[in-house]
């Protein structure tokens, strides 16, 4: 398991435009081996361009730092990662909700978006304008340092929804992905959050969880999961949750590295495209 990012290690991924040359002509430029253009298929089915209906969601990332670094992680974020977002970009975003009442929600990502030292202000402020927050949370991060240790009651005060990862109800698995001693911690802060009373149906506290598979392949259903997961965590543990989500893996940055270091690349690109559904587009 990795303990510095793609940029710390001096990998040439670290550069987004050595990732996307890969994405758009093949390992080595392999003509065998090419892509369908996702452009290409909108245009197939008559959904090109696609315009957005509405701006609902305004997603923003407050930095790459990080206290994990998961082999999966399509920002590269980690500890050594110490590109953050200002204050002064902060309330750059703060005017364009003002001025924008169509965007009703905030989505704060990261990185881990609690390291940012305004985070709080972010937050606070945010609230003021009357906007619903979503919290990026990846869980371990209450437990990494006694000043995070009342996120749980911060997030109950603020009404924030807390989503979180979670790749599975298994420490081997989880840790594999994501860390030795993830999975213990992240146990606790959910059951930390239950204390407080997110993932408690009806009373209002949001806590969804985020399945994302630990290898070269693609999630299964997510009803299936939603109803294994909500069985362990509350056998094994006690822990309550309202929804999970599983999500398919973004081939870029560290788990495009991944992919090609354990040779998955091709095979992984292809069940992608593979998936393609027009319906959901």
């Amino acid at each position: 398991m990795a303990t510095k990012s793609l940029k710390a290690q001096g990998n040439i991924l670290a550069n987004s435009q050595e990732q996307l040359d890969i994405l758009e002509h093949g390992i080595n430029h392999d003509d065998a081996f090419r892509l369908i253009p996702f452009q290409q298929q909108m245009e197939n089915i008559g959904l090109y361009p696609l315009p957005p209906i509405q701006l609902e969601i305004f997603q923003i990332n407050v930095g790459k730092m990080c206290n994990q670094v998961c082999k999966h992680c399509h920002v590269d974020a980690g500890p050594d990662r110490k590109e953050i977002m200002t204050r002064q970009t902060m309330q750059q975003c703060l005017n364009i909700l003002a001025s924008n009442p169509s965007f009703t929600t905030v989505d704060l990502t990261g990185g881990a978006p609690e390291m940012n030292p305004d985070f709080r202000w972010f937050v606070d402020e945010i609230k003021k304008l009357g906007k619903h927050v979503i919290v990026r949370c990846n869980l371990t991060i209450i437990l990494a340092n006694k000043k995070y240790h009342d996120l749980p009651t911060y997030f109950k005060n603020h009404q924030i929804e807390v989503v979180s990862s979670l790749p599975s109800f298994t420490q081997d698995r989880t840790d594999r992905q994501r860390g030795d001693g993830v999975f213990q911690d992240s146990i606790k802060a959910l059951q930390m959050l239950n204390e407080v009373g997110y993932g408690i149906e009806g009373n209002g506290l949001i806590l969804n969880l985020v399945y994302n598979p630990a290898g070269s392949f693609l999630p299964p259903s997510q009803e299936a999961l939603q109803k294994e997961y909500k069985t362990e965590l509350m056998k094994q543990f006690g822990i309550q949750f309202n929804q999970l989500f599983a999500i398919t893996n973004m081939p870029i940055s560290r788990y495009l590295d991944y992919l090609l270091q354990s040779g998955n690349y091709e095979k992984y690109m292809e069940k992608l495209i593979a998936a393609f559904n027009p319906v959901a587009a």
